[in-house]
Formats: structure tokens, C-alpha cells, sequence
């Protein structure tokens, strides 16, 4: 089988610069498709992080000027990945957030940072890199996605493209009086283009012009076809529903391994599910909970925003303490939000813990003791934290939408004796739905028996990345059989 090459283009990967999800995919997917005869590069911005990390990285390639300054192209090997690093301090060397300033707000330059991560991958892909020349270019969300418009309006033999989006919500848009200067003709902005009521929409070129259009899970592909879902691209995506394909996301099983996991104060498997008990003995004592096998330990690892239903869990507070439960909280984002889960904690201490921001071996540790990790989001493309809490016998009770719907099978009144059921589903998405949920949840777990044989079936799901990458691995070939001239 002839070996493929992919250049896979994201504003960030883990461990080297992480938000969310998007991290995880971009730096797990590499290997499984290698499995699969497909070599990627991985092309990244060059912030403080990424550049620490480089050893013995070689400049491959230059720009003398690009968007206010000089810029070099790095090849290095690093966290187990082949890296194409774009490294323009003008643009990229910046402390924090990749995204955010100080206070919080966009980079007022964002549409040039990643107009120049787009133009940058454009060049690998027309030869730049001696050596590689890619069949497929995989952009990735809104901060590549002018990597298929720079292609496809500078004409000739090209790569083909796919545009992979992980959360339709975030589109990238910015003034009209940019097109010239980050490289696009003038007929690039009508309607069939780049134009997105009256600004240039990155995410919206490329759903537009991508021979491909991928999403995280087959149950939020059909979502975002809905004006509900769509988030006002609803009629593009409808109108390019031919090309658009839900692969759900895996995670790095063996990263995420409860057997294995560093982070935990005793490992475990399937068949000896009574070891999670010295974890969350730890994790409460951490936290400032009560130390109490007794109580049913609530998890949340997530960021902390409307869309992922934490005001409802908010509302919801009074009776999931009702049911003697307790809530451990990890988590950032909307500033009201935070300040609110902190606020809570301080007036009910022992019962809930709050801990603003994230730390992954935090997160190990709280997948391997909660009881059940709760995951009320109004949508969600896919979800990675309810599939690490299916691998660490952390029963997930999540809304039935997107890739929760896909991944979690609901343990219903027939599912013990039908042997089925990974954890909870609840829709739809509302505080009494949520509330139901809890108790459902508390009832399952007074039955020991029951809730192990639970936890069981969740740990025995496939959670990896070997049947995503075959169907990664699948498009790309079909993609590059039949490349644009």
C-alpha cells in the first residue's frame, strides 16, 4: 500500500500548547494513522511553549516579511511528532492564552496570526518542504480554515483539502478589508467565497472551499445541518452535505490507562474496581472534601461556559446535595461562572470543591475516584472527557446530544438485565432533566452489584483512536485518488 502523506495544520497540540480538546486530536491522531500507511506532519504556530520545547530544530524555509516581520519555518521532532513550526515572535511570542491578550479579549491581530499559519501551510503544500510534498492537507477549526481558500484560488496541481471542524461555535471573523493582505484575489469574497455577512469567515472558506468537510462525531454532523445546530452555516453545510462525514474522536488509550496512569495513588482495572476507592479518598482529601466513602463523589472536568451547561449544574446544586452527594469541580472560562462555582464551595465546604483552572494530572486523578462525572452540555461536537471517564470507571451521565449521544449508551430500567449501559443520558438539556439525571445516578450506585457491573461495560468500551484513524485514513486515501488539477 503506497504510503500517504498528510499535513495536518492547528493552532495547537498537546503538551506543548493546550485549550481544550482540539490539543488532545491533534496530537493523538498522528500515530494511529501511522498504523494506517499515513505519514503527517503536524504544522503549529511558534509559541513560547512550542519553541522551548524544539531541540536540534532546523529552518527549512523563510519568509522576509510576513505580516510585520520575519519568519522561519522549523522542522523538529518533539512529544513524539513530526513538527512543521511557524516561528514569527512578531506574530507568536506572546505569554498565556494563544488566543486571548491579559485582559482577556481577542489578539486584535488574530486575523493575521493565522492568516499566516494558513499562507505558511499553503507553501508546505506547494512544494516548500524539500522532500515532502503532501497528498491531503487536514486544516483544523477556524484558525486554518483559510488553508483550502489560499489553495483554491491560487489554482494548479494542489493537495487535497479537508476541513475538520471540532466546534462549529468558534468561526473566526474579520473586517473585508483584509482579503489583499492575507493573500486572497478580489473575487474570493461573494457568497460561493470567503464572504460571511459582511466579514471574511475563516471557519466559513473553509466549509466553503475544502474538497472534504469532517466533524468529531456522526451525531453532530447531523446537528450542525440544522438551523438549531448550524450556527447560522446550517444552508452551506446542507448544500455541502455530500462531502461531510462525522468520525468521532478517539483519546490516547494509553496515555488515559487506569493501569498504568502515574497519576493515580492506586491503579486499577476492570476486576479490581474496589482499588478506585484509595483514589477518591486522596482526591477528597486533596480538595478539602469530606474524607467519606460513604457519600457519592460528582465530578466536572470541563470548561466552564453555557454551552457546556454549567449554569445549569449551578441550579442544579441544591439537589444534588440533597441526595448527600458531593461535587468535585475542575475547570475555567466565562469569569461569572467561575466566581459562582466559587462562591458555592466556600459556603458549602466538605461538600463541593471548586478548583479554577486546569492541571492535567488533577485531571488523571479525578478521573480514576469520582463516582460519576457529570457532563450537561447544551451541545457538544464530540467530547473527550466523557470517553477518559468510560476508561477510568468514572460512570458518565451526560446530555444526549453529539458525540455524548454517540459514545454513551444509557443504562435504562431493561440495561442490567440486557447486559447493557455505559452510564447516563438525560434530554432534554434542562435543569429538572439534569436533576432526574443525579438521581438516577445516586439510586444505580446504592446497588453495588449494579453499579459495578456498570462500570464494568463502561471500561470495556472502545475508546481509542484505531477505528477513527481507519476511517481518517479511508477519506484521505479516496481524497487523494482523485486529487484537484
Amino acid at each position: 500500500m503506497k504510503r500517504l502523506r498528510v499535513l495536518s495544520v492547528a493552532s495547537e497540540v498537546y503538551p506543548l500548547v493546550k485549550t481544550g480538546g482540539l490539543a488532545d486530536v491533534v496530537a493523538a491522531l498522528p500515530a494511529a494513522l501511522a498504523r494506517e500507511g499515513v505519514e503527517t506532519r503536524t504544522l503549529v504556530p511558534g509559541y513560547p511553549g512550542v519553541i522551548d520545547a524544539l531541540h536540534g530544530a532546523e529552518a527549512i524555509h523563510t519568509h522576509a516579511h510576513l505580516h510585520g516581520g520575519p519568519a522561519r519555518l522549523l522542522a523538529a521532532h518533539a512529544a513524539g511528532l513530526d513538527l512543521l513550526v511557524l516561528d514569527a515572535p512578531h506574530l507568536y511570542a506572546r505569554p498565556g492564552n494563544p488566543y486571548l491578550g491579559p485582559d482577556g479579549a481577542p489578539w486584535a491581530d488574530n486575523a493575521l496570526r493565522f492568516a499566516a499559519l494558513a499562507q505558511c501551510a499553503a507553501s508546505i503544500a506547494r512544494g516548500a518542504v524539500p522532500g515532502f510534498a503532501p497528498d491531503v492537507v487536514q486544516a483544523h477549526d477556524w484558525q486554518a480554515g483559510l488553508v483550502p481558500a489560499l489553495l483554491h484560488y491560487a489554482g494548479g496541481p494542489r493537495p487535497g483539502t479537508v476541513m475538520t471542524v471540532h466546534n462549529l461555535a468558534f468561526q473566526g471573523q474579520f473586517p473585508p478589508e483584509l482579503l489583499a493582505t492575507i493573500g486572497l484575489p478580489p473575487h474570493a469574497y461573494g457568497i460561493d467565497g470567503v464572504e460571511y455577512y459582511g466579514t471574511i469567515g475563516y471557519l466559513k472558506a473553509g466549509l466553503a472551499l475544502a474538497d472534504r468537510i469532517t466533524t468529531v462525531s456522526p451525531t453532530y454532523a447531523a446537528e450542525i445541518l440544522t438551523p438549531e445546530g448550524g450556527m447560522g452555516l446550517d444552508g452551506l453545510l446542507r448544500h455541502r452535505a455530500d462531502v461531510l462525514t462525522g468520525i468521532l474522536n478517539g483519546i490516547d488509550d494509553a496515555l488515559w490507562n487506569p493501569e498504568t496512569d502515574v497519576h493515580l495513588v492506586q491503579r486499577f482495572d476492570a476486576s479490581h474496581l474496589a482499588r478506585r476507592a484509595a483514589n477518591k479518598a486522596a482526591l477528597q482529601a486533596r480538595l478539602g472534601l469530606d474524607v467519606a466513602p460513604s457519600a457519592f463523589l460528582f465530578g466536572v472536568v470541563s470548561r466552564l461556559t453555557l454551552q457546556k451547561g454549567m449554569d445549569l449544574l449551578l441550579e442544579a446544586l441544591p439537589t444534588l446535595i440533597r441526595h448527600g452527594a458531593q461535587l468535585a469541580l475542575l475547570g475555567a472560562g466565562d469569569k461569572p461562572l467561575e466566581d459562582a462555582f466559587a462562591a458555592a464551595a466556600a459556603r458549602i465546604p466538605g461538600r463541593l470543591a471548586a478548583v479554577i483552572g486546569y492541571g492535567e494530572s488533577l485531571a488523571h486523578l479525578m478521573q480514576g475516584s469520582v463516582d460519576a462525572l457529570l457532563v450537561p452540555s447544551r451541545f457538544e461536537p464530540c467530547g473527550l472527557t466523557q470517553l477518559c471517564a468510560l476508561r477510568y470507571g468514572a460512570v458518565p451521565v451526560v446530555a444526549r446530544v453529539g458525540g455524548l449521544a454517540d459514545t454513551v449508551i444509557d443504562a435504562d430500567e431493561s440495561a442490567p438485565a440486557a447486559g447493557t449501559g455505559t452510564g447516563i443520558q438525560f434530554a432534554p438539556v434542562s435543569r429538572g432533566n439534569l436533576e432526574l439525571a443525579i438521581g438516577r445516578a445516586v439510586a444505580l450506585w446504592r446497588d453495588v452489584g449494579t453499579w459495578r457491573a456498570l462500570q464494568a461495560r463502561a471500561m470495556a468500551t472502545d475508546v481509542g483512536w484505531t477505528r477513527p484513524a481507519r476511517h481518517y485514513a479511508a477519506l484521505f486515501r479516496a481524497l487523494a485518488a482523485h486529487r484537484p488539477a
